[in-house]
């Protein structure tokens, strides 16, 4: 049993950590905390989900316009709603992601209401039994093999390319970075639309693996923040362990406590970080001015 939890709880927390990359992407090089993004991960399921089973396409064919669609609505969103909003606070532009959060989610509902939807896999295919220990499913290695995939890419972005390390030079010098000719609005908005289009993949992995509807961004986002939290706001490394960590701690809770507390694992979570090791895992402490 212990093996069996342990390896769902990796699969389960590799979309936690598809999701919390795509906050930190945009936490990275805009230093924004993104309280919208689980409205992203909701519309790359319901960008799949109507192409698929309402106009009929094929998987192929919806995933690419769930990608192309949040590319969009990421870099809208930068462009109309954001950037007016540069000088102002970090609450202000918090409050904005908080609006659109709701914005999105109201409008999804005016569309869908309450109506829950469930999707084929994306990787169909017979269990693989790993002896007596533990089973998994294909649609599973996918999610975990996507999320490998995304962390190698976002790892090599940053560290090894040109461009990531202008990204991230921008977002913490952005006047002297436009002082040498960086179009920093142009560098922020890529990141935007980048970011969604991460939350749109995460939407796209866990979709068939539960039931799509309006509200599923809500739980999702809760999840992404305390892995962030866990592992430290800004870190590859530590939202890679903080999403992990919270599926399997979540798996093991619900497997030899109760299964009822599995919805309030990542509030303890948050709590118990914010009260222990605010920076978390492997961020750095900041002393903020009051």
């Amino acid at each position: 049993m212990l093996v069996q939890l342990l390896v769902s709880g990796i699969a389960v927390g590799s979309v936690y950590t598809l999701v919390a990359l795509g906050m930190t992407l945009l936490y990275r090089s805009t230093t924004i905390v993104n309280f919208c993004h689980g409205e992203f991960f909701m519309l790359g399921a319901f960008g799949v989900m109507v192409p698929l089973q309402i106009l009929g396409w094929s998987y192929p064919a919806a995933i690419a316009t769930s990608l192309v669609l949040l590319l969009l609505v990421g870099a809208l969103t930068e462009r109309i709603l954001i950037r007016p909003l540069k000088n102002a606070p970090f609450v202000t532009l918090a409050m904005m992601t908080v609006a659109l959060s709701y914005l999105l989610k109201g409008v999804s509902r005016f569309f869908y209401g309450r109506e829950v939807v469930s999707l084929p896999p994306l990787l169909d295919g017979d269990p693989i039994s790993l002896g007596d220990w533990a089973t998994l499913f294909p649609q599973d290695l996918l999610v975990v093999g996507a999320t490998v995939a995304v962390v190698l890419g976002l790892a090599f972005f940053f560290s090894r390319t040109r461009l990531g390390k202008v990204v991230q030079a921008a977002s913490q010098t952005p006047r002297g970075a436009a002082l040498v000719g960086i179009n920093v609005p142009l560098l922020r908005n890529a990141m935007w639309a980048c970011g969604a289009a991460l939350g749109a993949v995460a939407g796209i992995l866990i979709a068939p693996s539960t039931l799509v509807y309006p509200d599923m961004g809500g739980t999702m986002l809760i999840r992404a923040f305390a892995a962030m939290c866990l592992g430290g706001f800004g870190s590859l490394p530590g939202t890679i362990i903080g999403g992990l960590s919270l599926g399997i701690l979540e798996n093991l809770i619900g497997g030899y406590v109760s299964s009822a507390l599995v919805e309030i694992t990542a509030y303890l979570v948050i709590v118990v970080v914010l009260v222990i090791r605010p920076q978390g895992l492997f961020g750095e402490w900041r002393q903020g001015r009051v």
